[in-house]
């Protein structure tokens, strides 16, 4: 198999990198990671040199490029079918789908007001009616998941899947602001707190010493 290489941003700020490392990471492949420091003078030229956007994650593959998170999720599910990164169901695959289409291109107002940040903490009070709509219609989805498709295990479909890879930052949002949880959400949250990937990731932003201005 040709070598794999994903560029991603800062790990304490950059969701978008998180997605596309875990679904990488659980395939269990070996791979290349760069990691490009975002907001900086030269941030733009660096991933240019790898991704046609200039944003990150992209994910090279021999002589192929690919440059969206969903994409690159979606390539690697192909590619390395034996990892089950869908459900083997065909109807809680078109659900795992579309959840992780939702999240893919919704939630601006979440995405914009409690940006990743997994070395802070802050509080949240629930002042911002266009956020608190995010979070209650991303509680909705967790709960309809795990009550219909999460039998067997503890993520959204059972066992890990790309659905929750798209919905891990999430997690690290609500614990970076506080955001009050239903047991159900406290329980999945935990779940994915807990995998030893995800754990590798924030102890790796952890460490880092960059300071984004814009978070």
């Amino acid at each position: 198999m040709p070598p794999l290489t994903l560029i991603i941003g800062n790990k304490n700020y950059s969701s978008w990198s998180l997605r596309a490392w875990l679904a990488l990471k659980q395939t269990g492949a070996e791979f290349e990671e760069i990691r490009i420091p975002l907001d900086t003078p030269q941030t733009r030229s660096q991933i240019l040199q790898h991704s046609p956007t200039g944003k990150v994650p992209a994910l090279r593959h021999g002589d192929l490029l690919l440059w969206e998170s969903i994409a690159i999720c979606e390539y690697l599910a192909e590619q390395f079918a034996d990892r089950h990164l869908w459900p083997a169901d065909a109807h809680k695959r078109a659900i795992a789908r579309c959840v992780s289409a939702e999240m893919h291109a919704g939630f601006a107002a979440l995405r914009q007001r409690l940006p990743m940040d997994c070395r802070s903490r802050f509080g949240w009070n629930g002042t911002l009616p266009e956020v608190q709509a995010d979070i209650d219609r991303i509680l909705s989805l967790w709960f309809t998941c795990r009550q219909q498709f999460g039998e067997g295990g503890d993520f959204l479909f059972g066992h890990f899947t790309i659905a929750d890879a798209m919905f891990a930052p999430v997690v690290s949002r609500f614990i970076t602001y506080g955001v009050p949880l239903n047991t159900i959400a406290q329980a999945y949250a935990g779940a994915i707190s807990a995998l030893p990937v995800m754990q590798e990731w924030m102890a790796a932003a952890a460490a880092e010493t960059e300071v984004l201005d814009n978070h």
